[in-house]
């Protein structure tokens, strides 16, 4: 009788916890999945997902964005939890083999614009949360998905196959033993951003014969991250902490900056750049934006014979002197000084520095020039809210005067970019595109761009 007594209020207690969970169980599940959620749309955004998978005038997600490649164009894929167009259907077991492997629910392999070779580095509890976003926190869309504008037989699907044997490796998930450069927690998570969800290698690590990324990991090479292949008239530059085009003279908080707002002390976005950084980057934790800088400056040099940035005073001397040697140096203080001061520094992060200028420390013009052509913009952020502008020159200047100014400006302040030619603008001229202001609400979705940078396939059938 008296241990019946010492347990009653046991047991009452226990119902009472149980029947608490009956009735709120629904309610905390619906919280953890809302978190879930949660976590999936932040990977969503450090993937940059909505830049390729949408258009400027369609709805997110909803794919329709046409991609170049040498064989033709194709569009990007429905990725909303419409069962129709869309991935509505697909279990869970049909995104990770995607992700994965590039094979789609239909068994055919996508297009390796699409960076799966990257994806299938995700852990399993972050490919998890994307799939909850992309079903439950993605508005479906009946979007219908686009053919492939590639003719027979390059459109038969069988050699992508080939491809994703011979260049996309075994899928395995990221583990933290030492894939870097380093081993702290901080720097390996700033690998798992980079080499997975970011795939910065996409862009900035060139390309072989196959079109395939040289490398996808800095494991054992110098090839990652090392600069690729121009896209859509911009040079791609290093991501590696070098001279000569890298991020030598970079701090981790310039890094860090650079990314969150698309400007630091020593330079501005621009390009595809622009598009990372608005829909990616911005939305990131300090935390990981802090990983990713420490794990990039952990990159050792490839081009250990490029000089360092050197400070020489005497251009800027002669401009403040009203001393004009070269047409290109008219040019500049006629039409750039203004901006860019004649000592190059530029103010701030409000007009870019040239002098010392990571874009103006190599052989290839291409950036320069485009710039001068087509104008330049940085986006508006959160933490920088000026969309700021630069006017193109396009109509202003024939390729002779561009060609000049271009020279002047790459080899003046101790830049080490050598000169331009009128050939070479002439070249840029043919897709250079004037800019248009990027605010928060202009900067929509969607962008152009290269079999070797894009990041989609095509749509399922």
């Amino acid at each position: 009788m008296q241990l019946t007594i010492q347990l009653k209020p046991v047991v009452a207690k226990v119902v009472t916890a149980l029947g608490l969970v009956l009735v709120a169980g629904s309610g905390w599940a619906a919280n953890a999945d809302q978190q879930l959620i949660r976590q999936g749309e932040y990977l969503a955004q450090a993937g940059d997902c909505i830049a390729c998978h949408s258009t400027v005038k369609g709805k997110p997600f909803a794919g329709g964005l046409a991609i170049g490649t040498p064989i033709g164009k194709i569009y990007s894929t429905n990725i909303t939890p419409d069962k129709q167009a869309g991935i509505g259907t697909w279990s869970f077991d049909d995104f990770d083999k995607l992700m994965r492997t590039g094979v789609t629910k239909q068994g055919y392999t996508v297009y390796p614009a699409m960076p799966y070779p990257s994806y299938s580095r995700l852990s399993q509890s972050d490919m998890h949360a994307l799939y909850a976003y992309f079903m439950q926190g993605v508005q479906a869309d009946p979007t219908p998905n686009k053919e492939a504008d590639i003719p027979w037989p390059l459109s038969m699907r069988f050699p992508l196959a080939i491809w994703r044997w011979a260049f996309a490796p075994k899928p395995e998930p990221y583990l933290a033993t030492g894939n870097s450069s380093g081993t702290s927690a901080q720097l390996l998570r700033g690998a798992y951003l980079v080499e997975g969800l970011g795939h910065c290698g996409a862009c900035h690590t060139p390309r072989g014969v196959g079109f395939q990324e040289k490398a996808l990991t800095d494991v054992g090479n110098r090839d990652y991250l090392s600069g690729g292949a121009p896209i859509d008239g911009w040079t791609v530059p290093s991501l590696r902490n070098e001279h000569g085009g890298g991020l030598a003279r970079w701090t981790n908080a310039d890094i860090a900056d650079f990314l969150k707002s698309g400007r630091n002390n020593h330079t501005a976005s621009f390009g595809a750049m622009n598009d990372v950084v608005a829909h990616s980057m911005q939305h990131m934790t300090d935390v990981d934006l802090d990983s990713i800088a420490l794990y990039l400056k952990a990159l050792p040099a490839k081009n250990t014979e490029a000089a360092a940035f050197k400070p020489d005073n005497k251009v800027a001397a002669a401009l403040s002197n009203g001393v004009v040697n070269t047409a290109g140096a008219q040019i500049y203080l006629d039409r750039c000084a203004g901006c860019h001061r004649s000592d190059g520094n530029g103010y701030s992060k409000a007009f870019p520095a040239l002098a010392g200028n990571a874009v103006l420390q190599t052989g290839d013009p291409t950036s320069a020039i485009n710039i001068v052509l087509s104008g330049g913009a940085v986006p508006a952020t959160r933490t920088a809210p000026s969309a700021l502008t630069m006017a193109p020159y396009a109509e202003l200047l024939n390729d002779e005067q561009v060609a000049q100014v271009v020279s002047f400006i790459q080899t003046s302040w101790g830049n080490q970019g050598g000169n331009a030619t009128a050939a070479q603008v002439a070249k840029v001229r043919k897709t250079s595109v004037p800019v248009k202001p990027l605010t928060e609400t202009s900067f929509a979705p969607g962008r152009s761009g290269t079999f070797a940078a894009s990041l989609v396939g095509t749509a399922p059938k």
